[in-house]
């Protein structure tokens, strides 16, 4: 279970490079150049995916309901793997339809899995432990142990004790600097504590470690004296520390600042500590002692004040998007440049949509720097053109647009008074009203450079889904793939899309349910 990136929302993935050659190339081309040694490895890939996305659009190719199951606790999915039973019980996607990988033991109550995070190493780095190059699940316990298990067979491959003194709870990814940071929870003053006048100052702390291998890099404390009394939360993205407050402030502080100016002991796992009187760091009772002590606030990188403490960072050049305070600004989004916070010419976003939920913008995972705004009738893939120390402010344009036609005359509802008049009241129905035709979610494949995109429709009185997949590049409408199961969208629901495997997870009351398509071969 990944925790809400509400802070700084950046994700890194590959876009997929286009094809060099200008001639098109057949698949039976393609082997045949394999056969004969030409090739490398990332050419090797590309021409590989180029080759599956035909496939995956030809007419006679389908993806088809191949399995389903329920749960009565959270299902998640990830990298091919889903996991049941609070990560208990994993299942691959590999196969035609999914099967087990390992059922770990039951564990107590105090040895849960609070969260999880699934870990697999790059390709091009040489490791000293044979077990560090094998996909992991990283699992924090209840009773503050972090494990790392095999994502293959469930076996423990290394485990590190946390604390004694602070309850950890949170998994969190800093992916572009291979981290990842478990948090604790937040620490309140206590009824007791109040009424004597004591104030707590520790907010909570944060545990830092490098992956691949797995080292500490260590653990700070967020401070009141140190950051300010109305702190609310921390996470750590892209190299930096995004602290929020109860203000709807977010400030951010360079992380490696912080770690070359507070450091006071460089920690080792399995090695003695000063800081442990000589004990070793990560085994029980001592776990990891604080080394990063922050005496002083560090300098503020960047601050704005922004709707529910959110405000995402990414484009070239840098771009922020937020959501100003005020309540005229409400559903607009304004595209600001991170360098002087000048305002994008056509920087204001509005979809100005009359719906129970509200629009969604974020930057593009293709980490082509471009937007994509979602509406309940129109998605616009939006594109920021300007040039660093160019003195001129940059230009929101739209890359492309996908949109549903609707009937754009207001719905009439017909009465008979007792008197047996017939009276006519126009009313105009929510964007998103379930009724009608409603886009609902984005899901963008990397490997194969599509989107996909969730279509509703109640019209004929139970709500249907359908998925649309979209060229990333263009926005041109490829196929559409229809969803078997009912889509009630009064219930929470996941889509993920990976390569040859759709997967809808929905929540029903207090049950969950998984559903998995995989691509076949049309029935003659």
């Amino acid at each position: 279970m990944l925790p809400d990136r509400q802070l700084v929302e950046t994700k890194c993935h590959l876009l997929m490079a286009p094809y060099r050659r200008k001639r098109a190339v057949n698949a039976t081309e393609l082997l045949n150049r394999r056969s004969r040694g030409i090739r490398d490895a990332g050419n090797l890939i590309r021409h590989n995916m180029k080759v599956f996305r035909g496939i995956l659009l030809q007419d006679n190719r389908n993806f088809i309901k191949a399995w389903s199951k329920t749960s009565k606790s959270t299902i998640m999915y990830e990298s091919g793997k889903i996991y049941f039973e609070n990560y208990q019980n994993c299942y691959s996607c590999v196969h035609s339809e999914p099967q087990v990988l390992y059922k770990l033991p039951k564990r107590s109550k105090l040895e849960k899995f609070e969260d999880a995070l699934l870990c697999q190493s790059p390709l091009d780095n040489t490791l000293a432990s044979p077990s560090d190059h094998k996909p992991s699940l990283l699992a924090l316990t209840a009773n503050n142990w972090l494990y790392r298990l095999s994502a293959e067979t469930g076996e423990e491959l290394q485990r590190v004790y946390l604390s004694s003194n602070h309850k950890f709870r949170y998994l969190g990814w800093d992916v572009s600097q291979e981290m990842f940071y478990v948090k604790s929870v937040q620490k309140k003053d206590t009824l007791l504590a109040r009424q004597a006048g004591i104030t707590q100052n520790t907010v909570m702390h944060l545990a830092i470690f490098h992956v691949f291998p797995l080292q500490v890099v260590g653990m700070l404390e967020i401070n009141k004296k140190v950051f300010g009394n109305s702190v609310t939360d921390v996470v750590l993205s892209q190299g930096v520390l995004v602290v929020s407050y109860s203000n709807k402030s977010v400030k951010l502080y360079s992380f490696k600042h912080i770690v070359q100016r507070y450091l006071t002991e460089k920690l080792t796992l399995g090695k003695q500590s000063s800081l442990l009187g000589g004990k070793t760091v990560g085994d029980v009772p001592f776990g990891i002692p604080v080394n990063i002590q922050i005496t002083d606030c560090p300098p503020v990188l960047f601050e704005v004040s922004c709707t529910d403490n959110s405000v995402q960072i990414g484009g070239y050049p840098w771009h922020y998007i937020y959501t100003p305070l005020h309540k005229n600004h409400k559903g607009t989004h304004h595209i600001c440049s991170l360098k002087d916070s000048t305002m994008a010419t056509n920087g204001i976003q509005n979809m100005n949509c009359c719906s129970l939920e509200s629009d969604g913008i974020f930057f593009h995972p293709d980490d082509s720097g471009r937007i994509i705004h979602v509406g309940p009738a129109t998605i616009n893939v939006l594109k920021i053109c300007g040039e660093l120390n160019s003195g001129l402010p940059s230009k929101v344009l739209e890359d492309f647009s996908m949109a549903i036609h609707r009937n754009s005359n207001p719905t009439s509802q017909v009465t008979v008074t007792s008197s047996g008049r017939t009276v006519k009241k126009r009313f105009r129905q929510l964007d998103d009203d379930p009724d009608q035709e409603t886009f609902r979610m984005v899901e963008y494949e990397d490997e194969l450079d599509l989107l996909a995109v969730v279509v509703t429709n109640g019209e004929e009185g139970e709500g249907r889904a359908h998925i649309r997949l979209h060229d990333n590049q263009s926005g041109q409408l490829l196929r559409t793939v229809d969803l078997v199961e009912p889509w009630d969208e009064t219930y929470r629901h996941e889509l993920f899309f990976d390569k040859d495997t759709i997967v809808h997870i929905e929540q029903k009351n207090s049950n969950f349910c998984c559903h998995v398509y995989k691509l076949k071969a049309a029935s003659k």
